[in-house]
């Protein structure tokens, strides 16, 4: 069972390539190779050990060892999983798929390629929605690279980034759809957004709004047909705060300028009143807050530097 003690293995993979960069320059190459090559035969010599760990033990036994990420990552540095990159993936996919089908959308596995990249497409509401670059940046490549550190990166066929956003300002460039994962020997970016607990919310009624401040970040929570749903207290259309705001349904209808937006189909804005259907308001959209509703309680992802 992890431990407050549990090392992060990229931390000390990373540690290490930074470690042997600084003897090497501080040494003789010949000095420097002896130390790349201590620390090779180290590694070679634990990966026979779980090599020989993994041919003792039955399926049974292996199990619980697979959930384990610790583990599971070393498994995967010594080529040791016994489930294919492909098979980790389409898991991976899965365990996302709840989040994205509460807010009407799915993803399509379409491959994954001998250079180590994933190809997706983004299904749904996910297709060429303003908040898709989020979706994919916080729930599917986190996802992906968890359990998969070898791919290279994740091509995704439907992403729209939104520069105005607070998650995916300056994330993603316009018109990319490509987002390389780092490697241990690559320094890595620092995140767009980091999850946050948030308290108080599990108890929200169906229909209700609440706001609140998660982080430093103003937001709204609101319960649609018993699923949570989180925005940037802000109106796009008028600049207002949502504070005040009602449910009609799905609609979401700012107290500011009465525009509704739909928190179902991330937040895009819809027209007509009374006995009118709603149709799309193009242009118009909530920046929605990535939130996970986990048997530990509730976690809404906001910007990074609301969290320092």
């Amino acid at each position: 069972m992890p431990t407050s003690n549990t090392p992060d293995i990229q931390a000390v993979g990373e540690r290490v390539e930074a470690l042997l960069a600084e003897f090497a320059k501080a040494s003789d190459p010949a000095t420097a190779g002896r130390a790349e090559e201590l620390v090779g035969l180290l590694v070679e010599f634990y990966g026979a050990g779980l090599a020989r760990i993994m041919e003792l033990l039955d399926e049974q036994a292996v199990t619980p060892l697979l959930a384990d990420k610790v583990v599971a990552g070393l498994l995967v540095l010594h080529d040791l999983h016994p489930q294919s990159t492909e098979e980790r993936v389409l898991a991976a996919l899965e365990r996302v798929r709840p989040y994205l089908g509460s807010h009407a959308g799915d993803v399509e596995y379409l491959g994954l390629d001998p250079d180590g990249t994933v190809r997706l497409r983004l299904a749904g509401s996910c297709d060429g929605c303003p908040s898709s670059a989020l979706t994919v940046k916080m729930a599917i490549e986190k996802g992906i690279e968890d359990v998969a550190p070898e791919v290279t990166k994740v091509e995704v066929e439907g992403v729209a980034p939104d520069p105005a956003s607070p998650l995916t300002a300056g994330a993603v460039p316009e018109g990319a759809t490509m987002l390389p994962l780092h490697q241990v020997s690559r320094q890595p970016e620092p995140p767009a957004a980091t999850w946050v607990q948030v308290d108080g919310v599990e108890g929200l009624g169906q229909g209700q709004v609440v706001p609140m401040l998660v982080a430093d970040t103003a937001a709204v929570v609101c319960n649609v047909a018993g699923s949570l749903y989180a925005y940037a207290d802000r109106c796009p259309r008028c600049g207002s705060g949502l504070t005040g705001a009602e449910l009609e349904g799905a609609l979401l209808a700012c107290p500011g300028c009465a525009q509704r937006y739909d928190v179902v189909r991330a937040g895009r804005g819809w027209s007509g009143t009374g006995e009118t259907a709603p149709s799309a308001a193009s242009g118009v959209h909530l920046s929605p807050l990535p939130l996970l509703a986990e048997s530990g309680g509730v976690r809404i992802a906001v910007p990074a530097q609301a969290v320092s």
